[in-house]
């Protein structure tokens, strides 16, 4: 009874008989250019019109029938696992190459003789590879190499990694070259040499995430980039070297202190020196404070105050050099602020709207919206998703935290800053790669010292450089930061 045709991957459990000894002639194959050397060594032969693959320690075979891509089985296939030419080569040795068929394997051992390297096959292709390799892991392991020469197509690139990962320290891959898919393409090439050269420059399996040293030369030898932009003060801009994008920034500060006023003048500083998009994302104003706002910078005048006199085409050029520039992106947030609502609008303006520059003001409105009232978890959190978006998107985003109150004065009296006041579980600290905080005393008796923010790096992962950077003194009648020479600095 002869057994149904089928390929490898949906091979009939009723196969036929098999007998290693039955009919069959062993000669060059001049089509794969493989000598009989080689087909006697792996016992591959014709059966007539059919090309016999023997496995199992010849209990079994596979059958290419008129040596097309039909195939089926014959004898106990299921009497072991054993990969194509594992009986032929004893474990233990030095270097084992695991190819994805029965062809490659043997045009990889012809071109490799004599060197004594064996040289297996996995049972069905890149479908089954990882499987195979895992049902003869002690074989495979036994050798002090283990190569893995997998076809180039994705298939085969795919199930090469995973097979690699399973041997760790001792795994390497061979990827052809010049449109060579696998060992039996160079054979058939005359590229003999080019594939000796390959095995012997196998690339040593790392995991995903893990770089070879050697590998970043070009990488390294980059000039390192200073900023991406400029804060718009020189003492913030000695101590940091800027923005960058990639970065996530934290400017915290006490209830009232300027925050908001601190991030505008950054956005009017971008907007003047990049040609970037910026979103703005103030979630204790409305979105027209927030415009009037940053035209206030523009036309140095705070036209967000009731009491501003400005004619009208002082207005429209404050629109038009902030508002009108089609590059900001305001966010009204009339509904959700929830943790997940916040950074999927984050998400949008970085790969939407394009912007290369997000600021968010302030997280502990977020982190007050969320309904478990776990205000260290919910800050995790917030901290955590914004992390993971400046890395996919690499864009800059800055963000303003609360502090929490000081044990003495408060800050809005003055108190310093530090790291240890943030709130939440070192969330904030840990996973900003800046943090500014700002510090004034808004009930001193003086009007210039009621009116100076001091502004402190608390953490820089740039540069490591913290400590005080520079003073900004509040002009009432302008609605502007200045950086003023203090005595203090």
């Amino acid at each position: 009874m002869r057994g149904r045709v089928t390929s490898p991957k949906q091979r009939s459990s009723d196969t036929e008989p098999y007998n290693a000894s039955q009919g069959i002639s062993y000669s060059n194959l001049a089509v794969r250019k493989l000598n009989i050397h080689t087909c006697q060594v792996y016992g591959v032969g014709l059966r007539g019109t059919d090309m016999v693959f023997p496995y199992n320690r010849n209990k079994a075979a596979k059958v290419r029938i008129n040596n097309e891509k039909r195939f089926k089985t014959e004898g106990d296939w299921s009497a072991s696992n054993d990969l194509f030419g594992q009986d032929k080569f004893p474990s233990g040795g030095k270097t084992v190459i695991v190819t994805e068929g029965e062809y490659d394997a043997m045009s990889a051992y012809q071109m490799l003789h004599p060197q004594k390297v064996a040289v297996v096959s996995v049972r069905n292709g890149a479908g089954s590879a990882l499987k195979d390799c895992e049902a003869n892991y002690e074989y495979l392991d036994s050798f002090t190499n283990v190569i893995f020469s997998f076809d180039s197509d994705q298939a085969g690139l795919e199930a090469q990694a995973l097979c690699a990962e399973l041997f760790s320290h001792k795994a390497y891959s061979v990827v052809p070259v010049n449109g060579l898919k696998d060992a039996s393409d160079y054979l058939q090439n005359n590229r003999s040499a080019e594939y000796v050269n390959a095995i012997k420059h196998a690339e040593r399996w790392t995991p995903d995430g893990i770089v070879a040293g050697s590998n970043l030369y070009d990488e390294v030898m980059r000039p390192v980039q200073k900023s991406d932009v400029d804060y718009p003060f020189g003492g913030l801009n000695k101590l940091t070297y800027g923005i960058r994008k990639e970065e996530l920034v934290t400017v915290t500060a006490g209830s009232g202190l300027g925050k908001s006023q601190f991030l505008r003048e950054v956005i009017w500083h971008i907007i003047q020196n990049t040609q970037s998009n910026i979103g703005m994302m103030f979630l204790e104003e409305s979105t027209r404070k927030t415009g009037l706002s940053l035209m206030s910078l523009a036309a140095n005048k705070p036209l967000h105050l009731p009491d501003t006199e400005a004619t009208q085409q002082e207005k429209d050029d404050a629109f038009h050099q902030t508002l009108g520039t089609d590059r900001l992106y305001l966010f009204d947030h009339f509904g959700s602020s929830d943790v997940d609502n916040i950074v999927s609008r984050v998400r949008y303006l970085a790969k939407v709207a394009r912007c290369d520059y997000v600021f968010v003001d302030h997280i502990s409105i977020i982190v007050s919206a969320q309904s478990n009232g776990d205000e260290r978890k919910a800050i995790d959190e917030i901290m955590t998703k914004l992390r993971m978006l400046v890395q996919e998107t690499g864009i800059a985003v800055i963000c303003v935290s609360h502090l929490k109150r000081p044990e003495s004065k408060g800050h809005e009296e003055g108190a310093a800053t530090s790291l240890a006041q943030l709130r939440g579980s070192g969330s904030i600290a840990q996973l900003s790669d800046m943090v500014i905080g700002l510090e004034r005393n808004g009930q001193a008796d003086d009007e210039k010292e009621r009116n100076t923010t001091y502004v402190r790096v608390l953490k820089n992962r740039f540069s490591g450089t913290t400590g005080k950077a520079c003073a900004l003194l509040y002009n009432h009648h302008t609605g502007r930061m200045r950086e003023d020479e203090v005595d203090a600095l």
